[in-house]
């Protein structure tokens, strides 16, 4: 089971919920979430690494990640603003530890539907 740790800011807002909730997902290997939540048209760019274009590829690499569960995730801001957001924290897994950025594009303000994320990864020293 991961460790869960928040900064104490990141549950004043029904986005803020939503989004601890999909990085929980992340997290614990939950990819029926968290392709539920993606449009068809989704872009994933993770930086230095790779683009993952439409949801049925989103959905392969997702679930080919689900056995890769963290030992805890620590978030230390969620940051919302009309149809787009960001989650910055770190990811600890066995002994490699990672920071993370994710900025969220949805496909309105009110909407629960990501089309865009942008991740930002690095290993850290643990």
């Amino acid at each position: 089971m991961t460790k869960l740790k928040y900064a104490p800011d990141c549950s004043k807002s029904p986005k803020k919920e939503f989004l601890k909730a999909f990085n929980e997902s992340f997290a614990s290997g939950n990819a029926t979430f968290i392709c539920s939540h993606v449009s068809e048209d989704i872009v994933w760019k993770i930086h230095g690494d790779k683009w993952i274009v439409g949801k049925q590829n989103f959905n392969k690499k997702i679930h080919s990640m689900k056995h890769h569960i963290a030992d805890e995730l620590i978030i230390h801001s969620i940051i919302t603003h009309g149809k787009e957001a960001s989650v910055n924290g770190e990811i600890i897994m066995g002994s490699s530890n990672y920071a993370f950025c994710d900025v969220y594009r949805f496909t309105s303000a009110a909407s629960k539907q990501i089309n865009e994320i942008q991740s930002y990864v690095i290993q850290t020293a643990q």
